[in-house]
């Protein structure tokens, strides 16, 4: 017997290695729903909305390199795939979205919740196609798979709601031969490379996502060069912990040790990163940036010396021709620099900080409620998390806090929207990470707008009995909206959050949930949720006024703020 669309696809999916596919059930999807419930070896994971399911695929992608999968029914059920599919875009993972479609004869009839699915998903999807007859299968999902994962993104693949069960005439299997390639530049690019990083005298590296696999050739690189090492967000999983050159992030999330590693420096090696904000980079030095995508080369800063090629291959090419520098000046300048930051940032992280402050008019003005600094909160999750730990964060200001107290140390694994920048990723990729890695803890940064955004999916979290940790910065903020308005001198406006209490919310959905208002009681709360079998939700009321300083301050920052802050004491309307 002959099998259906439906079954070709699932057995397909098992085949590849899939466990979980994520989506919310709807009728053109039942063949493909229905074949999964028949399958062993494959779970459907009912979200309560589609965007918490492609959030969730993608997280699982991003974790294993392999392909995450993610459906949605008719119309409005893509539609709503479609924010998650963006973050594994611009994430670079692998990811196909399977897409039911209102029935083949009605196609282009503008027929009840019909939705051109090519042309939504046009921008966002490296493959996309709509099945029109049984025996385009299983070369069209071939196709699907083989782009997703060669090129790093999504797939798309819409079936009609009346094809999913037709048979095959042909029921051949389907075949997936994709093996990655590992390529480095040629040999007179690299001598030309070599000879830059010879005569330099001060080298900084800013190393990305794409060098984590080549950590041994990286850090010989900066054994060689004597440099400092600043590292992307993403590269904080596999550089963090026992580095002898690492100075931590740039950015508006860094630090002043970053900062001054790339501007003391009179050549700046870029491996693996496509670090977007050119604001950051230095000028009037040497660039030498190494990645897979010849396009990316000198797309953020003018580059002297660009290799096209796989990090750890172009760096075994590299390191025999480079010479030792001796003058570690540079380095050991800037890691004290860091050591400094640190130590100020402890001091930070410290819940009786404010106690301490002299004068008390920083308590006062500051801190009215005596509410936790979100420093401590990050430091007392960091003390008390595995070393195993896979963290997940929301964008905002609770990235801020995990980027500067939280150490990737062990075999911890970071994910979050740091190339989206979405807001309420947070919760839907711990529910994939906790299903990619059952026995591991999941925790995830998250913001209360966030939280709120996608509140739903605390369902899914508890239908699963998934024992996920979710730590609520809790300010009543959009926080780093509030602070780009203040920095720009605009008083606070809309970021005002009229929360609930989110453990309470919690309780009642059937997870444990713990409120914290008291400093004191802070490191014992995040023991005991961390210690509680189960989800828990920790519901963290913290400082809305807490600031983080960039590692490049600017009097034009500053100024605004002052301004902001005056603007928000006097009478608004016109008062």
């Amino acid at each position: 017997m002959a099998r259906t669309v439906a079954r070709v696809i699932v057995d397909a999916l098992k085949d590849l290695g899939v466990h979980q596919v994520f989506g919310v059930v709807g009728d053109a999807l039942n063949p493909l729903t229905d074949a999964i419930r028949t399958t062993d070896g494959l779970d459907w994971i009912g979200c309560r909305h589609e965007e918490a399911a492609a959030f969730a695929a993608g997280a699982q992608s991003q974790l294993t390199g392999n392909l995450g999968v993610c459906m949605g029914t008719v119309g409005p059920g893509s539609v709503h795939l479609l924010n998650g599919l963006y973050d594994a875009a611009k994430s670079r993972t692998p990811v196909l979205a399977v897409c039911g479609q209102v029935p083949l004869s009605e196609l282009g009839s503008d027929y009840f919740q019909e939705v051109d699915n090519d042309l939504l998903f046009r921008d966002v999807a490296v493959y996309r196609a709509t099945v029109t007859s049984p025996d385009q299968m299983p070369r069209m999902l071939e196709s699907a798979v083989r782009a997703a994962i060669s090129r790093g993104g999504v797939a798309v693949l819409s079936v009609p709601g009346d094809l999913g069960d037709q048979e095959l005439t042909d029921d051949s299997p389907a075949r997936f031969a994709h093996h990655r390639s590992v390529t480095r530049p040629d040999d007179p690019a690299v001598a030309e490379a070599a000879e830059l990083l010879n005569s330099a005298s001060t080298c900084t590296l800013l190393v990305g996502r794409g060098a984590r696999e080549a950590k041994t050739e990286v850090f010989q690189l900066a054994e060689l060069l004597g440099a400092p090492m600043v590292l992307t967000l993403k590269a904080k999983e596999g550089f963090e912990g026992d580095n002898p050159f690492e100075v931590g992030q740039t950015g508006l999330i860094g630090n002043p040790a970053a900062a001054h590693a790339l501007d003391a420096c009179d050549t700046l090696v870029m491996l693996g990163t496509d670090f977007p904000y050119r604001d950051w980079y230095p000028t009037g030095c040497k660039v030498v940036q190494i990645d897979t995508r010849e396009e990316h080369l000198g797309r953020r800063v003018p580059v002297d010396a660009g290799l096209v090629g796989d990090v750890g291959a172009t760096l075994r090419a590299l390191l025999p021709r480079l010479k030792a520098g001796p003058d570690r000046t540079h380095l050991e300048d800037t890691r004290e620099r860091y050591r400094q930051w640190q130590a100020g940032q402890r001091r930070l992280a410290d819940p009786g900080h404010d106690r301490r402050w002299t004068g008390r008019l920083r308590a006062a003005l500051d801190n009215r409620d005596h509410d936790i600094r979100p420093e401590a909160l990050a430091a007392a999750v960091d003390a008390h998390a595995a070393e195993d730990a896979v963290f997940t964060s929301d964008t905002g200001m609770a990235t801020v806090w995990l980027s500067r107290f939280v150490s990737m140390r062990g075999s911890r694994r970071l994910i979050g929207s740091y190339n989206l920048g979405s807001m309420a990723n947070a919760m839907p990729q711990a529910i994939g990470a906790q299903l990619w890695a059952p026995e591991r803890q999941t925790i995830a940064f998250c913001g209360d707008g966030g939280l709120s955004m996608l509140l739903g999916d605390l369902m899914t979290i508890k239908t699963y009995r998934l024992p996920v940790k979710l730590v609520v910065f809790d300010n009543r903020r959009l926080g780093m909206v509030k602070l780009e308005q203040e920095q720009a001198g605009l008083a606070e406006f809309g970021t005002e959050l009229d929360n609930p209490d989110f453990a309470a919310v919690a309780t009642a959905l059937g997870l444990t949930g713990i409120r914290v208002t008291d400093p004191a009681k802070l490191h014992d709360s995040v023991r005991q949720a961390f210690g509680t079998p189960g989800p828990v939700l920790l519901d963290v009321l913290t400082n809305p006024e807490e600031v983080a300083v960039p590692g490049k301050p600017t009097v034009a920052q500053g100024w605004g703020f002052a301004i902001a802050k005056i603007k928000e004491i006097l009478p608004s309307h016109g008062g």
